[in-house]
């Protein structure tokens, strides 16, 4: 093997292990919005902040996965003189030979599967949340009805008095 093949050959291994952590952060963040939507609907504030928290840290951590992809993209384009816009994984498969472009070919079927789903559930867990805030500004609304109609309050004497732009609390006596 020549030296670029061999260098070819380690940095699509080096590309199969970023792939492979792409997966499994995916995977990850379809059960994340899954307990998430489950800690709404129950109203759990504390394992909402706690599960927002460890998102937050998750988040941090994969950056680290995301430069080591375009690393590898910029390295590959390179060596095989291409631009790094035309480095994707479906011209790496046009030229690998049977055995990585296998290995490549599996890992972005299940990215192009996995993305999908996240897709899917990332529009449910925003409908839910459009929802949930929808409900809420209902409620408010109709619990302190906002100036729509007048509010009937009673004087110190007992008579009553209507008003029609009273904030929650009216603090005349």
């Amino acid at each position: 093997m020549r030296t670029t093949e061999v260098e070819i050959e380690d940095k699509i291994d080096e590309l199969l292990v970023v792939l492979d952590e792409d997966i499994r952060h995916i995977e990850e963040s379809l059960l994340l919005l899954n307990e998430l939507r489950g800690f709404v609907v129950k109203r759990d504030e504390t394992s909402l902040g706690k599960l927002l928290e460890s998102i937050r840290a998750e988040s941090d951590s994969y950056g680290k996965n995301e430069l080591q992809r375009e690393s590898i993209r910029k390295e590959l384009a390179a060596v095989l003189g291409c631009s790094i816009e035309q480095m994707t994984l479906s011209g790496l498969e046009e030229v690998l030979g049977e055995d990585k472009k296998a290995r490549i070919t599996e890992r972005k079927s299940k990215l192009k599967l996995l993305t999908e789903e996240l897709r899917k559930e990332y529009s449910s867990t925003v409908l839910l949340l459009v929802d949930c805030a929808r409900f809420n500004s209902l409620l408010l609304k109709s619990i302190f009805d906002f100036g729509n109609s007048p509010t009937v309050y009673y004087n110190a004497d007992g008579s009553t008095k209507r008003q029609r732009d009273t904030a929650f609390v009216n603090l005349r006596s």
